[in-house]
């Protein structure tokens, strides 16, 4: 394999083939109805399943970090399958032995975990083999995990009207896993000294330090970084949690109309991932997330007052990217930041905010609404919890113009 250096574009498809399977968590919903019909259980123990998943996702992310870094991405792709793979074919077994339980195990902690080292085995190796366009590298990846529900919902409705409901997860879990485990055999890192022999890589940028993730987690950048991670998919996880009954409620949309909306959303997600992080290759990681808060401060703020059909969901469809944007760009800045030595294993960490903010968002946004009967409220508190994220990007500038100073000063020294 050594002899000739692989295709990267070929290594961006092998992670766009990866994350278009475990993507598919987002179309979740689409069994809520059948199970809810079929078992009689209620809607927050099927909803429950989900959030397991995202809970385990965060945690496998931040645990198996170092375990991409070290076995590297073929290997770390393969588990990855394996786990997915099964925790799926496993909900079929929970399914048709009507255990709830099971269902807890196999799709929300197996299928978890599968998730979780998933999502970071293709982009911490694309962040290397794109050192000149890094932002468009990983966007590629994790845009495949913003239009996966796109493209799952209707294919899993369908299964489930035609074969049922445990039948379609043992398709599923047979089918992402052939997917998962041929896209995991190409994926390797790139030879040594590939950065120097890529002529593109003229235009790559200095990385500011080349730190293992135990010393990242000990800078304030590290922190500035997961704070602003985590305002940005609160609101924006929250969002979609509550996205058509707000539209019903302050814009008028019809219950079908509001569905379509939430449909063209999950669009705008992917797409959002692949614009801002190209756009980030040639604004800068930094403007970009200031540039984020900034969008969305004035979005949230303006949200409750606008009875407008259009508009509302113009301004709905705007926030959605800067939510998927936030996802994209973040290894990115991972690597300006800290360097790709461990690059996994330092984005693992930082999608611990992700995991949490998985709670924190839906139930702050159903709180809130719950205790002031209308979703402006909880529009304006996200809108200063933006705010806050602004001024932090604001801060982390002062931290990186530091730390070029100092490694300007070094270079004149040596």
């Amino acid at each position: 394999m050594n002899g000739k250096t692989k295709n990267r574009w070929l290594i961006a498809l092998a992670a766009v083939g990866i994350h278009i399977s475990i993507g598919s968590v987002y179309a979740w919903s689409v069994f809520t109805n059948p199970l809810a019909e079929q078992h009689g259980w209620s809607l927050s123990a099927i909803s429950m399943t989900f959030s397991i998943a995202i809970a385990f996702l965060g945690l496998s992310a931040a645990f198996m970090g170092h375990f991409v870094e070290k076995y590297g991405p073929r290997i770390s792709g393969l588990v990855s399958a394996s786990f997915f793979g099964l925790g799926i074919v496993g909900a079929g077994f929970a399914v048709s032995i009507e255990s709830l339980w099971l269902l807890y195990i196999t799709y929300g902690a197996l299928g978890g975990i599968g998730l979780g080292i998933g999502y970071i085995t293709p982009v911490s190796t694309l962040v290397k083999w794109f050192p000149d366009r890094r932002g468009l590298a990983t966007g590629l990846a994790i845009m495949g995990f913003g239009f996966a529900a796109m493209i799952a919902s209707p294919i899993m409705a369908s299964l489930i009207d035609s074969v049922g409901i445990a039948n379609t997860f043992y398709i599923l879990g047979i089918s992402y896993f052939a997917i998962m485990f041929a896209s995991a055999l190409y994926l390797e890192r790139p030879p040594k000294g590939y950065m120097e022999d890529a002529a593109a890589s003229k235009k790559a940028a200095a990385d500011l330090s080349q730190l293992t993730a135990n010393e990242a987690v000990k800078t304030k950048r590290f922190w500035f970084l997961w704070i602003m991670l985590f305002i940005n998919v609160t609101c924006g996880i929250a969002i979609l949690a509550v996205a058509s009954p707000m539209a019903q409620e302050i814009a008028g949309l019809t219950a079908a109309a509001a569905a379509t909306m939430v449909g063209i959303m999950g669009f705008f997600n992917g797409v959002g991932r692949l614009a801002w992080a190209s756009v980030s290759d040639y604004l800068g990681r930094p403007n970009v997330y200031t540039a984020f808060f900034v969008i969305q401060i004035a979005a949230f703020f303006a949200l409750p007052s606008i009875t407008h059909a259009i508009a509302f969901q113009v301004i709905l469809f705007l926030i959605i990217t800067c939510y998927g944007g936030g996802f994209a760009s973040i290894p990115a800045y991972i690597g300006d930041l800290f360097g790709t030595k461990q690059l996994g294993a330092i984005h693992g960490y930082i999608l611990t905010a992700w995991a949490l903010a998985g709670l924190v968002g839906p139930l702050l946004a159903s709180t809130v609404r719950e205790a002031t009967e209308s979703y402006a409220a909880t529009l304006y508190i996200f809108g200063g919890m933006f705010v806050a994220a602004l001024i932090v990007s604001l801060v982390i500038r002062v931290d990186i113009r530091q730390l070029r100073a100092q490694n300007e000063k070094e270079k004149l020294a040596s």
